[in-house]
């Protein structure tokens, strides 16, 4: 069976090198264009891209998927099945019809629960106790496909995006391995209509904290925007960037310091208070709270910034 690779990040990757492993051809892979990365803002190829040429397989990068002239690297390649993950382009429905065996998703989430962009984040901003991976056939909806397959993954007190990304990349490579051997004998399961839930694309503009919040949440977010955007406060007019904290009780005017100390800087929140224990200063370096205060000190009573 030939299989046909659609994806782009480090997520995408994981399922790619074990379709390789696993023995299957892959006559072309879908990605998006280079992206300018760095200091230098020189065109950097992602991680699927530099896996397909480390195997030799030829790769396809159009911009977008509307024009037929698009397509016709993947009809040339004739797979019998293409397998997306986290590729970032909307497929439209000549390119779902290309394949004689389908269009197969491997979404980071369990469905219908976070259909959409930003499954990884949603999932722990929002407190929930678990997500997954589901395996699904590709329709013209967003998300919207019967399940071929699906598995649990428990979210631990202290993941990030990226700790929970490396997890359901790992679970997602087996479970399209078998999903792909297994093909032509799984049988599609309509998603539930109730429990449908969307995992908008993570905003820039979200990264900044409020901190009328209550500490649980921003906690939460902490972990969430990281490492992308990363979460925000100002203080002293300066933006820093707030990379692990943990919620615990305190009061005070929210985003006020009410301790900082090795073992934290607290600020207080709308609910508790926030105990951030790794800071991060323009142009330099995540730092723990104890090595941030040494080169900036913070005291009781000066009062972060967030939104008003």
């Amino acid at each position: 069976m030939k299989v046909g690779f659609g994806g782009t990040p480090e997520f995408a990757r994981a399922a790619l090198a074990a379709i390789i492993a696993a023995g299957f051809e892959v006559p072309l892979v879908l990605t998006q264009p280079d992206r300018p990365a760095g200091r230098g803002q020189k065109l950097q190829p992602g991680p699927v891209k530099l896996l397909a040429l480390e195997h030799g397989i030829p790769v396809h990068q159009p911009e977008r998927l509307k024009d037929p002239a698009s397509h016709e690297a993947l009809i040339a390649a004739a797979p019998d099945v293409l397998v997306i993950a986290a590729y970032g382009l909307i497929l439209p429905q000549a390119v779902l019809d290309i394949p004689r065996l389908g269009c197969l998703n491997i979404h980071a989430s369990l469905l219908p629960r976070w259909r959409g962009a930003a499954p990884i984040q949603r999932a722990i901003e929002a407190g929930d106790r678990e997500t997954g991976v589901t395996i699904m056939r590709m329709e013209a909806g967003l998300d919207t496909g019967p399940m071929l397959l699906a598995e649990a993954l428990p979210i631990a007190g202290d993941d990030t995006a990226a700790s929970l990304q490396d997890k359901l990349a790992a679970q997602g490579a087996r479970l399209i391995v078998r999903a792909l051997r297994d093909i032509e004998r799984l049988k599609p399961e309509v998603q539930p209509g109730e429990g449908v839930t969307y995992a908008n694309k993570i905003d820039k503009a979200e990264a900044q904290l409020d901190f009328h919040r209550p500490a649980e949440e921003l906690a939460r977010r902490l972990r969430a925007f990281d490492p992308f955007p990363g979460a925000t406060a100002t203080l002293d007019g300066t933006t820093i960037k707030l990379w692990r904290g943990q919620a615990e009780s305190g009061s005070g005017v929210p985003g006020t310091v009410l301790a900082a100390d090795g073992n934290g800087i607290v600020v207080a929140c709308g609910v508790g208070a926030l105990r951030v224990t790794e800071l991060q200063k323009p142009g330099g370096r995540r730092l723990s709270a104890a090595d941030f205060l040494c080169g900036s000190p913070v005291a009781p009573g000066q009062r972060f910034g967030g939104r008003a």
